[in-house]
């Protein structure tokens, strides 16, 4: 088969599509015939050597796709050949076969296209088991989401705006913010030109919840932007990895700083990959099928200019950058 792979690690132009090994299932896998890929920014971390996939996961970049399923390794009864799903990896998305636990694979929801279904199982996993699973997002509820145009961004904004609460969003660009607007986002933030701690404090009570991409440079911000009671859920680290934390400022809020990553999950158990599957296909999946939180694709790529599609997410995609690999 073909995949994927790197020269060395640095630019877009280390990704070859070449020839690899074939696959085969092991116990409790299925082999799915891929395609098309979701781009996330861990693959562009991955790409340039800072985010290595976990021990035994795929060397090849992908953490989600979608695709129809080839062959069942032993143990698997829920699911036959044949079927069209998607599916959250730890890695191997970028190719034309990967192999996937059973327990992580998601039913394409209702008439969705199986290309665009691709850009669902990484994002939908980050924000429900964060927002929904830990942070317990319900109505009523004020939600800061940072990133409000990215994948993530545009996806919580119709998952929280589905359960009940007000959405405020920080982007870059008039173009992002209409975008959140349009997809329901109520405060709407740029963060150039406005301090989101003060939009916050003006028309709110403060953030219930805070999705947190940035890390560092925002941590002293995102703590005196909580409610009382608030939590701040950080899943990214773009803003640098060390930061100074008032305790002081944590106490007053009675706050909570909750950091989680996805990849690193074990497949199965507390806390496990399976459960959030199992959880978000109960709950979120019919809001999906019914048209209430949809996909939002902003461009699709043949897997071959993969280069390109890094290039793209990392410029001004608004949502998702995906490949099609067939």
């Amino acid at each position: 088969m073909h995949a994927i792979t790197l020269t060395e690690f640095g630019s877009p132009d280390v990704m070859q599509w070449t020839q690899v090994p074939d696959l085969r299932p092991e116990r409790g896998q299925v082999i799915v015939d891929v395609a098309a890929a979701g781009v996330n920014r861990a693959d562009l971390m991955q790409r340039q050597g800072f985010y290595p996939p976990p021990p035994g996961a795929s060397e090849t970049l992908g953490l989600e796709c979608s695709g129809i399923i080839s062959e069942l390794g032993e143990g698997v009864y829920d699911w036959k050949v044949g079927d069209r799903v998607c599916a959250l990896l730890s890695g191997g998305g970028y190719a034309e076969q990967v192999a996937v636990p059973a327990t992580q694979l998601f039913p394409i929801p209702g008439a969705l296209d199986l290309h665009a279904a691709a850009a669902l199982p990484e994002v939908a996993s980050t924000v429900w088991s964060n927002l929904v699973m830990y942070g317990g997002l319900r109505s009523g509820h004020v939600v800061l989401l940072h990133g409000g145009g990215s994948g993530i961004g545009t996806h919580a904004i119709q998952v929280a705006k589905a359960l009940g609460a007000t959405v405020a969003v920080t982007a870059g660009s008039k173009a992002k913010l209409d975008f959140c607007a349009s997809l329901g986002a109520d405060i709407l933030i740029g963060y150039k030109e406005q301090d989101f701690v003060e939009v916050l404090r003006d028309s709110t009570h403060g953030a219930d919840l805070i999705l947190d991409n940035m890390g560092a440079k925002y941590l002293p911000r995102n703590v005196e932007a909580l409610a009382m009671d608030g939590t701040l859920i950080t899943i990214g680290m773009q803003g640098g990895l060390k930061g100074e934390l008032d305790f002081g400022a944590l106490l007053g809020k009675r706050g909570t700083i909750h950091a989680a990553g996805l990849r690193g999950r074990p497949e199965t158990g507390p806390s496990s990959k399976a459960d959030i599957v199992a959880d978000m296909t109960a709950r979120l999946w019919p809001m999906i099928e019914e048209g209430v939180v949809s996909p939002i694709v902003h461009a699709e790529l043949p897997i071959t200019e993969a280069a390109e599609a890094h290039r793209m997410l990392d410029a001004d995609a608004i949502g998702k950058v995906i490949l099609r690999v067939q």
